[in-house]
């Protein structure tokens, strides 16, 4: 049995569980984590039927068949002069689901599609069983996520030994020299828009990297990843590559650094997510900068780089082995500067916590 299929087989298991008929997913991260197809959803429908007892199902237009590499044996096809229903019909006939749980993502047009097709069934998200199974990451996705953070790891290597070399350059300059370093280590693509900040604009914590110079003695804020057999990292280091920076910034900076490292002392199977994040916070607070800690501490990571478990105030969901997130506070302070610190963090089988990220957290570029 494949990775894919032994993931669909436990969904089939969940299904059940959640009393529901069937998933049905277009293309995106669940469909890939189910059987390994990573294609881009277009305006032709291709859906992925699970059904909670039997073989799945893909229904796949006919010119993209041949390219179908799946666990998937039965793959039905449709033309664009007959559309989906010869193929789609006689499959949910057969299936003649009650409860169907569609792909979070899936376009509203493939939706109302479904629901106009099934008329007595009910609906709800395929989240509902996957994101259980999609937050505790395998052997297999554990070795992506550490060979990705190491491609990151590398090219902050390569950054901070920019030193001053850096200063005059363009955010969007460093911002390209990350993306083209991150090839070289052994990543693929950008995990998401690179963020380079240079001084005040590090102060917005999604800042798109423009083409303000970056100045000696002023800190950068720099939050990039890649990927690396489809899983991404997500790492965020503030330096100053030139210079001495004022004492404020040395202040605060101390203090984002100690609220990490608390937040990751709290991490251990069994503890809630919101209670990682209280550690963070109370550091932050306890300095008098609680209201410039705009956002979550932190983030579920894994094929999207957003997932759960959300590391935030009330989120009451136990911490398990194989759960990996980012740990990410920040202070911003407006016209002045900004101070994230992030690293991903696996959940380990031993209830301890691994940190995926190893590269200097320290200011001095």
């Amino acid at each position: 049995m494949t990775t894919f299929e032994r993931r669909t087989r436990r969904a089939q298991s969940r299904l059940d569980a959640a009393g529901a008929d069937a998933l049905a997913l277009t293309p995106g991260r669940d469909c890939y984590y189910l059987t390994g197809v990573d294609a881009e959803a277009s305006d032709r429908l291709q859906l992925l039927v699970v059904p909670v007892d039997g073989d799945p199902t893909f229904v796949v237009p006919t010119l993209e068949a041949d390219s179908m590499t799946t666990w998937v044996h039965d793959v039905r096809t449709w033309d664009d002069e007959t559309g989906p229903g010869p193929a789609l019909d006689p499959l949910l006939d057969s299936l003649s689901p009650s409860r169907v749980l569609l792909a979070d993502r899936m376009w509203v047009r493939f939706s109302l599609a479904l629901r106009e097709r099934l008329p007595d069934a009910s609906f709800g998200l395929a989240s509902e069983v996957l994101s259980p199974l999609r937050r505790r990451k395998d052997g297999r996705e554990l070795d992506a996520l550490r060979a990705a953070a190491e491609a990151a790891d590398a090219t902050m290597r390569d950054l901070r030994a920019l030193g001053a070399d850096a200063v005059g350059t363009t955010e969007a300059d460093l911002a390209a020299y990350i993306e083209e370093r991150l090839e070289a280590n052994g990543g693929t693509g950008v995990a998401f828009e690179t963020i380079v900040g240079a001084g005040a604009n590090g102060a917005d914590p999604h800042h798109a990297s423009g083409e303000r110079e970056i100045r000696a003695g002023e800190p950068v804020v720099l939050d990039f990843g890649t990927r690396v057999d489809a899983y991404p990292s997500d790492q965020t280091r503030t330096v100053v590559f030139d210079g001495e920076p004022s004492e404020e910034f040395r202040r605060v900076h101390d203090v984002v650094r100690e609220a990490q490292s608390r937040a990751i002392a709290a991490v251990e199977s069994g503890v809630t997510a919101g209670s990682v994040d209280r550690a963070a916070r109370e550091v932050i607070e306890d300095a008098g900068y609680g209201d410039r800690f705009v956002h979550r501490t932190g983030h579920g990571v894994g094929l999207d780089v957003h997932e759960a478990p959300d590391i935030v105030a009330g989120n009451e969901t136990k911490l398990e082995p194989g759960m990996v997130f980012s740990v990410e506070p920040g202070v911003y302070l407006p016209d002045r500067f900004g101070v994230r610190i992030e690293d991903l963090v696996v959940v380990t089988d031993d209830g301890g916590c691994e940190r995926l990220n190893h590269t200097d957290r320290r200011w001095r570029g």
